[in-house]
């Protein structure tokens, strides 16, 4: 696996995997609330889905809760995320232009340390961002998600191919899995990709079939896995306390 860098350091000192906690909270005091929440899980990032939050169109009051969460959550690294409503997100009320410019606004403020951007939205819109985020020194996530399957194991290869042509930093890819096979394919995937990319990968295999794709993906390359802290903002995420139990345990089987 290659470490996911925050600010050009390996994030929580090279551990791998990191456990990453959403933050899906409508307003600025219950995001507080649920940062303390997650505090107490002690997760190596937090993921502040902002497509949950009320004000989304109004980036003067997303930068100042962007700032409280900064202060709730010191020397806890901040991935900042507008998931669409087409890959499993939140509707909002503003157009993709107005999230360009918030994401811009995000990354000249300092209240990120990665952003998550999707592969389905233009290239020109994503060299927008990956050049704001590089300017300030922010890392980008170029990713995939797929609500509905799990896509063959080609496709899912060059999705997290894509990522690295797009000039992103880490790669993530997320799929449903209806039966236990897709599972393997998702893995398969990912430790196929892992021997080829230049950069780190994020697997998930969502849904209750996809469970051990959060506990073992790190043997076959993934960096990161999200578990529930406060509130779950995908299906099949664990508390945040089990995975990392869970993820222990593989890795002494596996002689890590």
């Amino acid at each position: 696996m290659k470490p996911i860098l925050i600010r050009g350091k390996p994030a929580a000192g090279g551990k791998l995997p990191l456990l990453c906690a959403p933050l899906v909270a409508p307003t600025r005091e219950a995001l507080l609330a649920e940062a303390a929440t997650a505090a107490a899980a002690r997760p190596d990032i937090v993921e502040w889905r902002v497509d949950y939050f009320r004000d989304i169109g109004k980036p003067g009051a997303v930068v100042d809760a962007g700032r409280a969460l900064r202060r709730r959550l010191p020397g806890t690294p901040i991935l900042f995320t507008r998931r669409s409503a087409a890959e499993g997100g939140q509707p909002v009320p503003i157009g993709e232009g107005a999230v360009v410019e918030l994401y811009r606004e995000v990354c000249g403020s300092d209240v990120a340390d990665l952003v998550d951007y999707e592969m389905s939205n233009p290239a020109e819109s994503a060299k927008v961002i990956r050049e704001a985020a590089h300017g300030a020194g922010i890392g980008v996530v170029f990713s995939y998600h797929n609500f509905e399957a799990t896509p063959e194991l080609a496709a899912l290869g060059a999705e997290f191919a894509r990522a690295q042509e797009l000039g992103g930093d880490v790669a993530k890819v997320s799929v449903m899995a209806r039966q236990p096979e897709d599972v393997l394919t998702l893995l398969r995937a990912t430790l196929r990709a892992s021997r080829e990319s230049l950069i780190p990968l994020i697997a998930v295999s969502m849904g209750p079939h996809g469970a051990m794709s959060r506990i073992l993906g790190f043997a076959f390359g993934s960096a990161l896995t999200f578990g529930v802290a406060a509130s779950e903002s995908a299906p099949g995420q664990m508390p945040i306390g089990e995975l990392r139990a869970a993820i222990e345990a593989a890795r002494k089987a596996l002689g890590g």
